[in-house]
This record gives structure tokens, C-alpha cells and sequence, in this order.
């Protein structure tokens, strides 16, 4: 029977890895951070303790055979259920948000296994691994691999006291994938707002966002930006 100071050891092992991981994720304010990160780890370690020590009574009983596996196979499996909750799907931005965090939270719980197996070489190596990717590697990505082309975005004179929200409001029509829109006020009174796509749309289609845009009462010239160049 595996004594009370190890499974201490395992479980503050545990938490201690999950930290690190969360750490970083709570860093950037994503829907799973320290907390939850460390909750994952110390829970798959006491599941994987559970499941090693927590039976052995039994096998002092005629033709009781234990598998170890089975518990800790459970929590690879129903932490998907956790990590599906922290996946978005944006219709209106046409983008998929969440990916990341439900993997790290995946691979936290097999930290957690790790260490309350007592496999604490395999726990801390894979937590290192973990960091390097999640805290490196997307500096890198979007720089060297992923480049990311700079969408079109739209210059909208407003005229006659129009209201930002009809202007939203076609937009909102068009489902096109806004980013953010920014007013800026200019001399004599003139508005301009600079709206801002999450990614890249079609020419065909930004030609009728441009029109819908133009047929709001009180919007004057509408331009597209570019990354390079101007268009009216």
C-alpha cells in the first residue's frame, strides 16, 4: 500500500505541474487558466491513485483480479467533456476559438496520470514540453509560419448625426465577420468609422458590403483599406 507522505507528494506534484501550464494560459486570460489547470492535474492524479492503490483490499478475495488502467482510461476519455466546453464556434466571425486551451487541458490531465503514478521524470518533462509549446511556439507560428494576411477593411463617412447602431445593424445583416468598429471624429463635425474584419472576405462579397453600406441613410463615401493601397 502506497504510504500517506507519497500520495502527498504525488498530489502536490500534480498541482505544481498544472500550475505551470495554467499559469501561462491564465496569463492571457483564456477560459482556462491557473485554476482550472491545476484542478484538471490534482484530479487525474487522484483518480490515478485511486485506481493503482484504492482497490487492493479486494484482491485479498478469491478470483478478484483488478485492472489499474480502467479509471485512469476514464479520465482521458471524459476530460474531452470539459475541454469540449471551452470551444467556441463564432458564426459571425466565421472562426473556431477554444482549440488550444481543450488540448492543454487534455494534456494536463495526462500530467496529472503521470504523477500520480509516481512517473514524475515522464510528468516534469511533459510539463516543460507543454510550456515550450504553448508559450513559445505561437510567437514563432505567426511570424515564420503562419503569416497572416492582413484583411480589407472599411473607412465610413458618417453624415447627419447617423447612429452607429443602424450602421451595425446592416452589417449584422450582411453576417459578415467584424472584428471591431472604431469612431473617430474629425474637424466640422465629420465621424468616420473604421470598421475591421476578423479575416479576409471576397472581393464579391465585399462589394456588396460595401453597397449595403452605402444605402444607410446619412453615410457618405465608404472605402475600402487595403493593405497596401486604397479603393473607393
Amino acid at each position: 500500500m502506497i504510504s500517506l507522505s507519497e500520495v502527498i507528494w504525488r498530489l502536490l506534484t500534480a498541482a505544481l505541474l498544472g500550475a505551470v501550464i495554467g499559469v501561462n494560459r491564465g496569463r492571457l486570460e483564456w477560459a482556462a487558466g491557473l485554476r482550472t489547470h491545476m484542478l484538471v492535474s490534482v484530479g487525474a492524479a487522484l483518480a490515478m491513485i485511486v485506481s493503482a492503490y484504492g482497490f487492493q483490499h479486494a484482491l485479498t478475495y478469491e478470483h478478484v483480479v483488478l485492472d489499474p488502467s480502467r479509471i485512469a482510461a476514464q479520465v482521458i476519455s471524459g476530460i474531452g467533456f470539459l475541454g469540449a466546453g471551452t470551444i467556441l464556434v463564432l458564426p459571425k466571425e466565421q472562426v473556431v476559438r477554444g482549440l488550444t486551451t481543450a488540448a492543454g487541458i487534455w494534456a494536463v490531465a495526462a500530467v496529472g496520470l503521470a504523477a500520480g503514478s509516481g512517473m514524475f521524470a515522464a510528468a516534469i518533462t511533459a510539463t516543460v514540453i507543454l510550456w515550450t509549446i504553448l508559450a513559445l511556439l505561437k510567437p514563432l507560428e505567426q511570424r515564420f509560419i503562419k503569416p497572416r494576411r492582413q484583411p480589407a477593411a472599411l473607412r465610413i463617412e458618417l453624415q447627419g448625426g447617423v447612429a452607429l447602431a443602424t450602421l451595425e445593424h446592416a452589417l449584422d445583416g450582411l453576417h459578415v465577420p467584424v472584428r471591431q468598429i472604431v469612431l473617430r471624429r474629425q474637424s466640422g463635425g465629420r465621424e468616420l468609422a473604421d470598421v475591421r474584419f476578423t479575416n479576409a472576405i471576397g472581393p464579391a462579397r465585399l462589394d456588396r458590403v460595401v453597397e449595403a453600406c452605402r444605402a444607410v441613410e446619412g453615410v457618405g463615401a465608404v472605402t475600402v483599406v487595403l493593405p497596401d493601397r486604397h479603393r473607393d
